[in-house]
């Protein structure tokens, strides 16, 4: 992503994480794609059973349909793979992405000469169904937390290639991007902290060295914006990091009573930085979760493991 500027970042909370949304960045990303996903379908040839059976003049206009309730995500994305198949399809929606629909319910139309309405629909519904599965699952622990100042995020845990969409998916059911990718924040993993304690340094040593890093490689415009977080697995840890000055501390696989005693800890030391809970984040851990304290959670689940939105093409 191109640089941003502080309101594509979610900075209420301090500093914070750059925040995808759909613009001609991510329009002309999803173009480059298409190429190869239409090229896998089509194999540098066309579908032969369309040519075998349609006349090359038949035009139609097929209805996208939702076949299940869910949140829509991926429809401009969509308009791209179909104009990419054929610039004489028009792709339509009826919804915008972020909107729960009902089974049933219509959300786009695709029209156009048969033939590529059919060479594009297979390409076209698999983006729409792992978007929207995403955006739902999302939303389902978002509404989950709801009442809360818990925050929902996602995480790195996205298909090759997929991650910018996969994030803007997130944001279409309602939460949040953590980082981008490994060049956009510090952030102080276990393995990072297994390798410095072979040279015999501390966690807030880690951040330390990460903040002076940051001074000296970095403009204070760059520096100013690269969040500092670091993750640890023990709440003997927290008060020690906390002193080292990190923007974000991630808490990771703690039971609830734990996070909430970080929590009490983190109010009385460092009240300005932010607390994340990762691990075992799903619908039914999330809001025992969010009522510790944390201002954050951030989980894979909604990418790698919910179900796609089962989406469909139909005849009018």
């Amino acid at each position: 992503m191109p640089d941003s500027t502080p309101l594509d970042r979610d900075t209420s909370l301090g500093p914070g994480y750059r925040q995808v949304c759909w613009d001609e960045h991510l329009g002309g990303h999803v173009a480059r794609l298409a190429v190869d996903w239409l090229a896998e379908d089509l194999g540098h040839e066309c579908d032969w059973t369309s040519v075998s059976l349609i006349a090359a003049a038949a035009r139609s206009e097929l209805a996208v349909v939702s076949r299940r309730a869910g949140v829509i995500a991926g429809l401009p994305a969509a308009a791209i793979v179909a104009a990419a198949t054929d610039r004489g399809l028009v792709f339509e929606p009826r919804v915008a992405d972020g909107t729960t629909v009902a089974a049933g319910d219509t959300v786009a139309t695709l029209a156009g000469p048969t033939r590529s309405v059919l060479a594009a629909e297979r390409t076209v519904l698999n983006l729409l169904g792992r978007l929207s599965g995403i955006a739902t699952a999302t939303r389902r622990l978002v509404d989950a937390v709801a009442g809360t100042p818990c925050r929902v995020y996602d995480t790195r845990k996205t298909v090759p290639g997929w991650r910018l969409l996969d994030k803007y998916a997130t944001r279409a059911g309602g939460g949040w991007n953590h980082r981008l990718g490994l060049y956009d924040a510090i952030l102080i993993k276990d393995n990072h902290l297994a390798a410095l304690a072979a040279a015999g340094l501390e966690p807030a040593a880690a951040v330390r060295r990460a903040r002076a890093f940051l001074g000296q490689t970095f403009p204070p415009s760059r520096a100013e914006v690269m969040v500092v977080e670091i993750e640890i697995d023990s709440p003997a840890q927290l008060e020690p990091v906390l002193a080292a000055g990190p923007d974000i501390v991630l808490l990771d696989n703690m039971p609830p009573a734990e996070l909430a005693g970080c929590v009490a800890v983190r109010d009385r030391v460092a009240p300005r930085v932010v607390l994340e809970a990762s691990g075992g984040i799903r619908p039914e851990t999330v809001a025992a979760i969010a009522r510790t304290g944390v201002d954050r959670v951030s989980t894979g689940w909604p990418a790698h493991d919910a179900p796609w939105l089962d989406v469909a093409l139909d005849w009018a």
